[in-house]
């Protein structure tokens, strides 16, 4: 497998993964600075959609490189920038040393000649009125590649190079099986004889049983064409089985990129430990440890101002004042926290708005409803009664201990009182971190060119794996290293 370095992050620094010479291939495409924002364009609210924000990647000739996250993380907007499908709002995308974010016209139409796309559901992107051969000629017949005849046999050629028939020319889509109409896609996208190629999850609408015949027929391409790959999945194990390199993206950015085997053997982001940790274990005897991260990610149009895994990390950085409080306590001021801000975000309705103007209650009102939610049973405590109503025992607050509950009280009557960014400043300036404040930088976590997006791999805080082992050992107080860290996770037994 290929071993190559990784530019800077998408963090202030400009940490490189290893030296440019690290004796890899050569670069193909690199990715600098790259972000791909989408305008809301609504009336009351204007903020972008932050699908891509700041990356930076570089992809070697020959390569592949896979690319895996969660749903929504911006991995597939990330493909569809790369061969120009959308255009970028910053940044650069160098192919052999030239930035085609800036070609236009007659130059981008002659560029598209180098990359192109194969899409995952390979019903809806292939058009059911036009034959087979009509679907894959297309390309030569837009760039005017040779004489009509000459179009016609080279499509003979490729459906032949994709594992079809000739006699497949004059049939259409549906009268295929889903691998087929794959593998017509494929054709398509070789068409113009591209260097590079992006893989858009293109096994995953597709059987088991299929599956492997079209990733060996990929691998297979490669080798006979020198295509450069990105492979864009979901699937772990596929990954795995057919990539050099990967990075793991969340929320527009790339939180860790370096060799497959080394990455999936040694993780050392914490979020690519959490999604490593959900593949199943074959063995029966072998220890469940899965990490189940609390809540989903947050809005890609307001993502946090820190590290962008920061409201779900299961070893985010606890504040030195706060290094002792129990876990379910910090667990329940983070959700609150996370309440707050996503209140902040959520969308309001015209009515709601309005009667926010007019000093009239709406369903963002509802503090004490929440608070009871986020903190009743921590400390053993129950829900509150008809006994208990009016009592010490009815107020979440009550028995926190007093490190916490004076900052706690305070920004929950700001919040009361409607001003809830005021609370919101009580709760950073009292509970806040590195990693509510500031983006990581890409860090190199190993000799081979892997970096992580991640705090804590510098040197005056522990490194993720430590917290990790205690967070799922279940030790008796060591779920807390020193800067804290258990509290925002579950374990899976």
């Amino acid at each position: 497998m290929s071993d190559a370095s990784e530019p800077p992050g998408a963090g202030e620094g400009t940490v490189d993964g290893a030296a440019a010479d690290d004796g890899g291939p050569d670069r193909l495409v690199e990715v600098n600075g790259l972000k791909t924002y989408y305008e809301s364009g609504g009336l009351l609210d204007s903020t972008p959609v932050k699908a891509v924000d700041g990356v930076d990647f570089h992809i070697g000739r020959g390569e592949t490189l896979g690319l895996v996250g969660e749903s929504g993380c911006g991995k597939t907007t990330l493909g569809r920038t790369l061969v120009q499908l959308e255009d970028a709002t910053a940044g650069e995308v160098l192919f052999d040393g030239r930035d085609i974010t800036r070609l236009r016209g007659s130059e981008l139409k002659e560029w598209r000649r180098n990359a192109q796309m194969v899409f995952q559901d390979p019903e809806s992107s292939l058009n059911d009125r036009m034959t087979v051969g009509e679907i894959i000629r297309e390309p030569l017949d837009v760039h005017g590649v040779g004489t009509p005849r000459e179009r016609r046999d080279e499509v003979r050629e490729l459906l032949r190079t994709v594992g079809l028939q000739e006699e497949h020319y004059y049939r259409y889509p549906h009268q295929f099986s889903g691998g087929q109409r794959q593998r017509i896609g494929i054709a398509r996208a070789l068409a113009l004889e591209p260097e590079f190629v992006v893989l858009d999850e293109p096994v995953s609408a597709l059987d088991v049983s299929v599956q492997a015949k079209v990733l060996n027929l990929l691998e297979d391409l490669q080798a006979e064409f020198d295509l450069t790959y990105l492979f864009i999945a979901h699937d772990l194990s596929v990954v795995r089985h057919i990539c050099d390199r990967v990075a793991v993206m969340y929320l527009g950015h790339v939180m860790e990129l370096g060799d497959t085997e080394e990455l999936f053997e040694n993780p050392k982001n914490p979020y690519t430990y959490s999604l490593l940790s959900a593949i199943p274990n074959t063995d029966p005897t072998a220890e469940k440890r899965r990490v189940t991260l609390r809540g989903t990610p947050p809005s890609p149009r307001f993502p946090p101002d820190g590290c962008p895994f920061s409201t779900r990390c299961p070893v985010k950085i606890r504040p030195p004042d706060h290094r002792d409080v129990d876990d379910d306590v910090w667990e329940g001021i983070e959700l609150f926290r996370d309440i707050l801000r996503e209140r902040e975000r959520a969308e309001k309705s015209i009515a709601e708005r309005a009667r926010e103007v007019l000093g009239l209650e709406t369903r963002f009102s509802d503090i004490d409803e929440i608070l009871g939610e986020v903190f009743d049973g921590t400390a053993g405590r129950s829900a509150p009664t008809a006994d208990t109503v009016g009592s010490a025992d009815a107020d979440p607050l009550a028995s926190l201990p007093d490190s916490v509950r004076r900052t706690m009280e305070e920004a929950v009557e700001a919040a009361r009182a409607g001003e809830e960014a005021d609370a919101r400043r009580m709760l950073a300036e009292e509970f806040g971190s590195d990693c509510d404040d500031r983006v990581p930088d890409h860090n190199p976590v190993s000799g081979s060119g892997r970096v992580s997006l991640c705090h804590r791999h510098l040197d005056e805080h522990e490194e993720p794996e430590p917290v990790f082992e205690r967070l799922l050992g279940g030790v008796p107080d060591a779920g807390r290293d020193a800067e804290g860290g258990a509290g925002t996770a579950g374990v899976d037994d």
